[in-house]
């Protein structure tokens, strides 16, 4: 249950420390403890899943499993898995401020390979054990991400048809060819979620709650879909019928063709929506607070036809509304969910958020719109939403402020009457957190009034996302005094 409270949005990866991306190390607890000086509550990140092309933490190749460029090294040592000169002198990145991606991908991976080869004796019972937990979902992510490796990272839509289609056979045949493969991709998972729970438990320990998140959709190249094929519109081939996407509006006049596979969500009725409640029941064991994307996707969602290059031609389609959330209340009993409901709102949509009782989220970068009357401003709000200052997907609220129309600024400015002095960041977020929201979140990036240069994804580009870093020094204890005061002012 959320109270009034506030929080700080920051993901793993932009954690700072020597080995090029932020992991569940020693970095990590500190932030924690930064969190907790600065009377935070909570803590929230991008989805954990391990990420493919584009190195989107919504694009991941398993809404089940964890990222293992996440996994810490320094931990791995105390483990006694690896030796410091395993990894002290491995190229991670040249600038602590972004992350190289593709050097994490071909240093870090190998070092976890030998972790790995020296845990065999050390930890058999214990990955035993996590096996059999998590059944559901590792043995097909492990035979997955050991047959992508096999078919030179592939998408499994390219695999052999055999067992691209799961034929049994082949099943079969894989899991004994590459059984050593498969294991490599289980001790990832079971050290993942091994220094994650304990992450967790110190940060819940220190008043600290974890917001995560999920999309709505999940990626075409996972194991969900692979394995699950039933769950989503595919024809017999397993190629999608049809896919995710948003209509055309003022920002865009051919819409956003997302890509993702569309659910079957005849097949989940019928099934008392089985998978979407493993799913959720995933989170709660992760987090303490789940938001998940896109959230009137439940009630309507927009639906192109595969093979389209633009979301134009897509249509309406009625999605599984309030029947969901009944089935899973009834199994999970009341789950804190965080209900993404930005963009175009009809009253149906709205009276089904209201339904299922979530908040909704407001953006205050959204309400200075001087064109119309604006649901962000904050004077608009309801009790049951949580306040942003910009999302993950917006411009940092400096870059807002470089970057917006001159008109929007000035609004923004006699509105919450900034001035230079107390820094436009600062009264960015002294408007969310005086309001009557009962959670409100900023990014560390408004914190520390930093520009577009901080910024953490342009949706729908490619190249520049997912890279920016906090520098360590700027974690100190005048700045948690700060935000504690201005905290406290708004009894939060």
């Amino acid at each position: 249950m959320i109270t009034r409270s506030s929080g700080i949005l920051m993901h793993i990866t932009s954690l700072p420390n020597p080995y090029g991306i932020g992991t569940f190390g020693k970095e990590a607890y500190e932030f924690v403890d930064f969190l907790a000086k600065a009377g935070q509550s909570y803590w929230q990140i991008l989805p954990i899943g391990p990420t493919g092309y584009g190195d989107s933490p919504y694009q991941s190749f398993s809404t089940f499993a964890g990222n293992p460029y996440f996994i810490d090294l320094d931990l791995l040592r105390e483990q006694e898995l690896l030796k410091k000169e395993d990894y002290e002198n491995v190229d991670f990145g040249n600038s602590p401020e972004r992350v190289d991606y593709k050097k994490i991908f071909n240093n870090k991976l190998p070092i976890l390979r030998i972790a790995f080869k020296n845990s065999k004796k050390k930890y058999k019972n214990e990955i035993e054990e996590f096996k059999a937990e998590n059944k559901a979902w590792l043995e097909d992510y492990a035979l997955y991400m050991a047959v992508k490796s096999n078919f030179a990272l592939k998408s499994w839509q390219e695999w052999d048809e055999d067992i691209k289609l799961r034929n049994k056979k082949a099943l079969n045949y894989y899991k004994q060819a590459l059984k050593e493969e498969i294991e490599y991709w289980i001790f990832l998972q079971y050290i993942f979620f091994y220094q994650w729970t304990k992450l967790k438990k110190y940060a819940n320990d220190n008043g600290i709650k974890i917001i995560g998140d999920i999309p709505i959709y999940v990626a075409e190249d996972s194991a969900d879909i692979w394995a699950n094929a039933e769950v989503f519109m595919l024809d017999k081939e397993k190629r999608p019928i049809a896919v995710s996407g948003c209509p055309p509006d003022d920002f865009s006049v051919s819409g956003q063709l997302w890509g993702n596979p569309i659910y079957n969500w005849g097949y989940l009725e019928k099934t008392n929506y089985k998978w979407w409640i493993e799913r959720i029941k995933r989170n709660i064991a992760l987090y303490d607070v789940t938001r998940i994307d896109h959230f009137r996707g439940f009630k309507s969602f927009w639906q192109v036809p595969y093979g389209e290059s633009t979301a134009v031609n897509g249509k309406w389609v009625k999605g599984p509304g309030i029947n969901l959330f009944n089935a899973i209340k009834k199994a999970l009993g009341e789950v804190d969910i965080i209900a993404e409901d930005l963009g175009y709102l009809t009253k149906e949509v709205i009276a089904f958020r209201n339904a299922a009782g979530y908040p909704g989220m407001k953006v205050l970068e959204f309400a200075f719109d001087t064109r119309e009357e604006s649901i962000y401003l904050p004077h608009n709000y309801e009790r049951n939403c949580i306040v942003y200052t910009g999302t993950h997907d917006n411009d940092t609220v400096m870059g807002w402020f470089k970057n917006a129309e001159k008109n929007d600024i000035e609004f923004a400015k006699r509105y919450l009457k900034l001035d230079k002095k107390e820094g436009y960041n600062w009264g960015f977020i002294r408007g969310a957190l005086s309001s009557v929201a009962k959670l409100s979140i900023a990014q560390i990036q408004d914190y520390l009034g930093l520009g577009s240069e901080a910024r953490m994804n342009i949706p729908s580009t490619l190249g520049e996302n997912w890279i920016w870093r906090v520098k360590k020094e700027y974690l100190n204890e005048n700045l948690a005094e700060k935000i504690n005061n201005i905290t406290k002012l708004y009894g939060r």
